[in-house]
């Protein structure tokens, strides 16, 4: 437009150059021309000021970035805050070790479950994640079997006719291994609790040998009662071996599982996404154990599959106890990840290492059983939880939780066995623990029988 302006100014300026040049001659038309020049240049210089060039685009604003809140959780694998960043956007996979389901739950798993399902809630209606959120049931377990056993064999004891003085006998001799047992307990939390039984049960046949006359009916069922612990242990070693009804096993499950629920219930804990049971994964366990040993991690003795710990820690890539590496050689805390069934001599001599850990327990009698590749047998703890993890989440996961108490070793093997089952280095990216509750200076514990159930707070 600019142009075109300029060029008829310029056609005009020539036609009257020339006339004035006509009329009037060319040096007195000098002075008048340059006048005329300067007029028509100062018009086209504001004409161009006002103008906008079409060559170039006008300058961009570019928007502030909002405030937005970030997340931060405290992973133990780095054992501080980190922010949340989720594998696959907004999407949130997440597994929580659930309940062992041989007793009651008590307020130690409230507190735990509370915990968990508040930062559920805030991450999926305040942050807006889509949270899968997955949860297992323990139905296979060492001391499922125990309480079971112990369960079926006291109940049939008590049922059958006796003589008070057979009943004294019996319970003393139940006493016994007991009072050895508290005796070698290196935890002390468990050897008071032991220590504490032993003196009821003492104290209790003194006050039984002194009634003389009486009602002895009731006198039996009493000495039953205090003394259930050691003489229930008393029948299973002596007869656990000989319990051919399995059924008994997921009788103890189904009560104490549907307890759970309705805790869960009572405490407005949100269900699960997905729940999964032990029993029902047997099948996912057997292929998974069998990708360890392939994969040169795991190996047979016996009819039992072992971890070889020292194996995974010298290859590439791989780094054992992620969590509590300080932790790595205690045999105590090993020995209870094994389970009490597990951990006898000639178990023991089994291992490469005594740091091993058993990915699949062959069955004794009186125990539950399934076919594998190596015989009849039954899942080790530790690869329970790894096997229903991948199943729902898949290879690689955002968050576990769990129980303080669960990190070492139980949360170490887990990562062990399912790094070694992918070979990956990182199977969850954060793992978050719930502290516990103390009564009287210990931990709250169904296998310290210090418990205060749900039902009874609520």
């Amino acid at each position: 437009a600019t142009l075109s302006r300029l060029q008829r100014y310029c056609v005009r300026f020539r036609m009257w150059v020339c006339g004035r040049v006509r009329s009037v001659g060319l040096k007195r038309s000098t002075r008048v021309i340059r006048a005329a020049a300067s007029s028509i240049a100062r018009g086209l210089s504001r004409t161009m000021a006002t103008e906008k060039p079409a060559s170039k685009q006008p300058p961009w604003n570019k928007p502030e970035e909002a405030n937005q809140p970030k997340l931060k959780l405290y992973n133990s694998l780095t054992r501080k805050k980190e922010e949340f960043v989720p594998l696959n956007g907004r999407q949130v996979l997440w597994y929580s070790c659930g309940p062992t389901v041989y007793d009651a739950s008590h307020m130690g798993h409230a507190r735990s479950y509370i915990t968990f399902d508040i930062l559920r809630r805030v991450m999926s209606d305040y942050f807006n994640y889509q949270v899968l959120y997955g949860m297992n049931i323990t139905d296979i377990d060492d001391k499922i079997i125990k309480r079971a056993r112990r369960n079926h064999l006291l109940a049939n004891y008590s049922s059958e006719e006796r003589s008070l003085a057979e009943l004294l006998q019996h319970i003393s001799e139940a006493l016994k291994p007991f009072k050895e047992k508290a005796g070698q307990e290196r935890d002390e939390d468990k050897k008071a609790m032991l220590h504490n039984t032993v003196s009821k049960v003492e104290a209790t046949l003194r006050e039984a040998g002194e009634v003389g006359s009486g009602d002895p009916a009731s006198t039996k069922a009493n000495l039953i009662s205090v003394a259930q612990d050691p003489l229930s242990a008393w029948l299973d070693s002596k007869y656990g071996s000989e319990v051919r009804d399995h059924g008994i096993f997921a009788t103890l499950t189904r009560h104490w599982e549907e307890e759970f629920h309705r805790d869960m219930e009572a405490l407005n804990v949100l269900p699960a996404d997905v729940l999964t049971r032990v029993s029902e994964f047997v099948p996912e366990v057997i292929d998974y154990v069998q990708k360890i040993v392939e994969a040169g991690f795991g190996y047979e003795c016996n009819g039992s599959v072992y971890f070889d710990v020292s194996k995974f820690s010298s290859a590439p890539g791989h780094s054992y106890a992620k969590l509590v590496p300080e932790a790595v050689g205690d045999l105590q805390a090993l020995a209870e990840g094994e389970g009490e069934l597990s951990v006898s001599v000639d178990k023991l001599q089994e291992k490469r290492s005594r740091i091993d850990f058993v990915l699949w327990k062959a069955s004794k009698p009186g125990e539950p059983a399934w076919d594998s590749p190596w015989g009849q047998g039954r899942p080790g703890w530790h690869i329970e939880c790894s096997v229903m993890a991948c199943d729902i989440l898949g290879a690689r996961a955002d968050i576990h939780t769990g129980g303080v108490d669960l990190k070492f070793p139980h949360h170490d093997n887990e990562i062990a066995q399912a790094e070694a089952r992918y070979g990956h280095d990182q199977w969850m990216s954060y793992f978050l623990h719930s502290g516990h509750l103390t009564i009287e200076g210990c931990k709250m514990s169904k296998s310290l029988k210090n418990f205060i159930t749900i039902k009874d707070a609520l």
